[in-house]
């Protein structure tokens, strides 16, 4: 039985602009453009051409290969024709393949929002779309409110709907706007506007997830006739977001009562990159990755409790419902003092380690974890620390460099201007290969910048090495009360392959923590330079 096709519509560049932290250069907008035009999706909505510079220079600039490059606007103003509309005329005067226009769908809004009369507003959806028609492009409207409109006043919310479908949209979108319309409800009103005359096949639904069901409410469009789906990267959008394209697209693609059922444009080999598009594109907004995300998180295939890594080694069926390499992700069986053998074996087999069962260095292994839990540490959040505590165990870490001594002290004084300011100087002494080099710097952003910038600034023999190597995160965990807190320091690390790494310290003294989490990051690169760090690998 042949498939139906779903549509998959990508609004990062509009939608996802909206979001509170995000601001979109050109080539940011460019680069999102380019990542997703290769990946399946159908359309990707640029903007609004006419309303900022940064869009007006997108649509200039920027036209995809393979998706539709879709503007975005209003319909025409009531009182005005489409051809004398500014704000029409920017859209259909522009670059894009297509153009989505926002209409109006609940009485209340075009009474309160636009002034204008229900006739009036019905007029401009269907003037509007004829004349993007007219220009040679591809309409479709997205119906604002609809499923809040269609509960106060259903046969105007369909009215509007049907004059978008009556000038000849291809699309007809039905927003949950306000995102607080529950599954089932969505699955009855698609179905309603369906029976009323509006085919699935012209169909779409945008939901927002102000309760957390966007990507469920999508899919209870698609069971009731819809099939285009709109979306976002990583589910980005404004107040709680918008669906997560990323979620539907694996969804639809590996569950079996959708897969059987449905395909989008998104490839099996595209698929597989899926947790690199997600990541990327967090790394792009300058965040790190949400680990809990579904299927690209990195905590998606991975599991803590002992016996259920048994299992896993058995079949990893037993606790994943797809395969991770599906998506791009890998498994993580992770060690830490709920872990039993089965954990560490499989973790140290992961990074290339070969240990026997019985061989009495496991056993050393697993007690220093568990005792160093016990204190504070935490290795499912520090992989790369791990890998060093193992190895060192094993008798396989080099002695690459050793820390002397190392002082830190914050100033407060005057400079210059006369203004006074605060600043962190670190003095360093390492020895390399028996000779001592000592190296100072001074930061304004702290005592561990202080100290990061002076164990990174002579390495001697190994300080080309590490010249590409970055710190993107840093994280503080106050492990009891009081001053005299226990500190738990953990530190993202990456370098110019693309690799990221979390190593971790701890200690009564904020310093002595991240210290230590430092010279692992640096340890660890140095390893992973030379082929010995599998986690570099399984990344």
């Amino acid at each position: 039985m042949a498939r139906e096709r779903i549509y998959l519509f990508d609004t990062t560049l509009r939608d996802g602009a909206q979001t509170p932290g995000i601001d979109f250069s050109v080539e940011d907008k460019i680069a999102i453009a380019s990542m997703l035009d290769g990946f399946g999706v159908d359309y990707v909505e640029g903007g609004y051409p006419g309303a900022n510079p940064t869009d007006d220079a997108l649509f200039e600039r920027k036209r995809t290969q393979n998706a539709a490059f879709v503007a975005f606007g209003m319909t025409k103003r009531a009182g005005v024709s489409a051809s004398n509309d500014p704000g029409v005329n920017a859209l259909n005067r522009s670059k894009a393949d297509a153009v989505c226009y926002v209409a109006k769908s609940w009485d209340y809004h075009v009474r309160v929002a636009l002034g204008c009369s229900n006739d009036e507003n019905l007029d401009n959806i269907g003037r509007s779309v004829e004349a993007t028609i007219a220009a040679g492009k591809e309409a479709m409207v997205d119906c604002e409110h609809f499923f809040d409109g269609y509960k106060a006043n259903p046969d105007y919310a369909l009215s509007c709907a049907k004059a978008a479908l009556a000038a000849g949209a291809r699309w007809v979108v039905l927003c949950d706007t306000n995102g607080g319309t529950q599954p089932h409800e969505v699955r009855d009103i698609v179905g309603a506007v369906i029976e009323a005359g509006v085919p699935g096949g012209r169909l779409g639904i945008h939901a927002h997830n102000d309760t957390e069901q966007a990507v469920a409410n999508s899919l209870a469009a698609v069971t009731a006739g819809a099939r285009h789906l709109q979306g976002t990267l990583n589910g980005i959008g404004e107040r709680c977001g918008n669906a997560n394209l990323v979620t539907i697209i694996a969804t639809l693609a590996l569950k079996p009562a959708w897969a059987e059922r449905f395909e989008t444009g998104v490839t099996a080999e595209q698929l597989e990159g899926l947790t690199r598009l997600s990541r990327s594109f967090d790394e792009l907004l300058n965040r790190s990755p949400a680990a809990q995300a579904p299927y690209v998180g990195s905590s998606a295939f991975a599991t803590k409790a002992g016996i259920h890594a048994s299992a896993l080694v058995k079949d990893p069926a037993t606790y994943e419902h797809v395969k991770p390499e599906k998506v791009g992700n890998v498994r993580h069986i992770m060690v830490s003092d709920q872990g039993g053998k089965s954990n560490f074996i499989s973790e140290l087999m992961r990074r290339g380690i070969t240990v026997a069962k019985d061989d009495p260095r496991l056993d050393t292994l697993i007690a220093m974890v568990k005792e160093r839990e016990a204190t504070g540490y935490a290795y499912e959040g520090a992989d790369a620390s791990f890998e060093l505590l193992a190895r060192r165990t094993l008798g396989d870490v080099p002695d690459f460099f050793e820390v002397v001594s190392f002082r830190a002290l914050v100033e407060r004084r005057h400079n210059a201007l006369g203004e006074i300011v605060t600043v962190a100087e670190a003095v360093v002494k390492v020895s390399v290969d028996g000779e001592e080099r000592m190296s100072v710097a001074e930061s304004a952003n702290g005592p561990v910048n202080a100290l990061d910038m002076a164990l990174r600034k002579d390495l001697g023999k190994y300080q080309a090495e590490i010249a590409d190597l970055e710190l993107v995160d840093y994280k503080v965990r106050i492990l009891n009360g009081g001053t005299e807190a226990v500190t738990r320091v953990l530190i993202e690390s990456a370098d110019a392959s693309g690799h990221r790494w979390w190593t971790v310290g701890v200690s009564e003294n904020i310093i002595d923590a991240s210290f230590e989490a430092l010279m692992d990051s640096i340890t660890f690169k140095l390893m992973k330079n030379r082929g010995h760090a599998g986690l570099a690998a399984a990344e």
